[in-house]
């Protein structure tokens, strides 16, 4: 039985890590550079990174911020940040990225992703999906959730899939930093349409909100979580010894087994 990953993430913008509810109303929380170096010490599966500013401000990924947190991690980190051509795929490859999230820039050129999967190994390409719902069904939102891509979430899921990616991270704008669990309709919707990992990101407020998503949504392979963890609500060890005491297969560092 495969491991269930917990997954940290760290938003950065303005060289800070921010939180916000459903996209707005950002506010500072740490370094990090420092975050990074408590994630990989304290029992978390891997890291994603993105810069959420970039696309916005149409520039490139803060470089020396992801370099330097990087070097903080052996864990699997994961990059975004206004991902569009081959060359930003290099880049953030070369300052530390093991995989590379893309967003905005499939939406706007879906060739991308095959590319891509074709160049560096669909497990080191991620499509980022933000999702909300609209009229009852699930809609890809861009532009930082502020525009509607005009495109059903399930299909693009299905096609990013078919297309190479090699994993996607579903993150719902209804739930996103509401603390009051995960989009289990959407996560379950969109795993029905797919066969690689799925990441749920969105709404994690305790560790029983992990426990009923994967209980509930069995297709999801981790669960992401940004302020319980930054603001050390909940502890990841500990939310792996909760787990595993409840039959979710998760892995534990030698140390704590």
């Amino acid at each position: 039985m495969a491991f269930k990953r917990i997954v940290a993430c760290l938003d950065i913008k303005d060289g800070h890590v921010v939180k916000g509810v459903r996209f707005e109303n950002f506010r500072d929380i740490d370094d990090p550079v420092a975050l990074a170096r408590r994630y990989n010490e304290s029992g978390a599966d891997e890291l994603v990174f993105y810069d959420i500013t970039a696309g916005i401000e149409n520039r490139t990924i803060i470089a020396d911020i992801l370099e330097r947190a990087a070097r903080e991690v052996t864990i699997p980190l994961t990059v975004g940040g206004n991902i569009r051509e081959a060359e930003d795929f290099e880049r953030v490859i070369g300052l530390g990225a093991d995989k590379v999230s893309i967003n905005t820039g499939a939406i706007r050129d879906p060739s991308i992703i095959g590319k891509a999967a074709a160049r560096y190994g669909s497990e080191r390409i991620v499509l980022a999906m933000d999702v909300r719902r609209v009229d009852g069904k699930f809609h890809v939102f861009t532009k930082g959730g502020r525009e509607d891509a005009g495109l059903d979430a399930l299909d693009w899921a299905a096609f990013g899939a078919d297309s190479g990616a090699g994993e996607l991270v579903v993150n719902s704008i209804d739930t996103d930093g509401v603390r009051d669990g995960f989009d289990i309709e959407m996560l379950a919707a969109i795993c029905g349409r797919v066969n690689i990992p799925v990441v749920a990101s969105g709404g994690a407020g305790n560790m029983a909100h992990f426990l009923k998503l994967f209980n509930e949504v069995p297709g999801v392979d981790a669960g992401l979580a940004a302020s319980v963890f930054h603001l050390k609500e909940v502890n990841i060890m500990e939310l792996k010894k909760y787990l595993r005491e409840h039959g979710v297969n998760v892995r534990m560092p030698v140390s704590a087994t």
